[in-house]
Parts: C-alpha cells; structure tokens; sequence
C-alpha cells in the first residue's frame, strides 16, 4: 500500500510564505511525476505546478513566480514553496504523485488527504 502524506499548511498574512511537503511511503517502485492540486471553497479542484523526473517544472499562470516546486528522489518527497501569498490561493492543497509499486504494474496516480492553507489578515 501507498500513502502521500502533506504537511506544512497553516494561517498565514497576505504576502507571508508557507513551504508545503508531501511524502511517499510504501511499496515504490519509482515515481514519475509529482504535482500538487488546490481546491478552493466552492471550487473545482485546479492543477497547482508539477516536476518530472528531471526536475523540469510546470506551473499555472497564476502562480508563476511565486510558487516553486522541487522534489527529493531519495527521500520520495515533493515541496511547494509558496511566497507573497494572497487571500485567493485560500484552499486545500494536495498531493499528488505518479508511481509504480513493482517494476511490472503500470503507473497508478495517488493523491494525499490534503493540507488547509489560509491566506488572511
């Protein structure tokens, strides 16, 4: 069995930081790409940025530049370094990884329970 795990979610002031980690535990094989998601109140759940296995990233535009994504291979880890935040990245952010369990299963997508991130003054 796999389980990603978020932590690092919290209250934060406009333009405060926050760092969120995901971490893989389990069986792993290998993980191909890792991403994290948000959903905001009342909202659909909308792609955040993801990073492949040579760490080339993608972001959504509303985060470029503020937000940046990086992972740990070793350590089966992903991060989301979220600077100047504002009131509109208010959301639940999750986890999300691509991974395989043995060498002969195919890539199977596994998300987290996700972590509050509260942006107010």
């Amino acid at each position: 069995q796999v389980q990603l795990v978020e932590s690092g979610g919290g209250l934060v002031q406009p333009g405060g930081s926050l760092r969120l980690s995901c971490a893989a535990s389990g069986t792993i094989f290998s993980i191909n790409a890792m991403s994290w998601y948000r959903q905001a109140p009342g909202k659909e759940r909308e792609w955040v940025a993801n990073i492949d296995t040579k760490s080339d990233t993608d972001y959504l535009d509303l985060v470029k530049g503020r937000f940046t994504i990086s992972r740990d291979n070793g350590k089966n880890m992903v991060y989301l370094q979220m600077n100047s935040l504002k009131p509109e990245d208010t959301a639940i952010y999750y986890c999300n990884a691509l991974l395989k369990q043995t060498s002969r299963e195919r890539y199977i997508s596994v998300w987290g329970q996700g972590t509050q991130v509260i942006v107010s003054s």
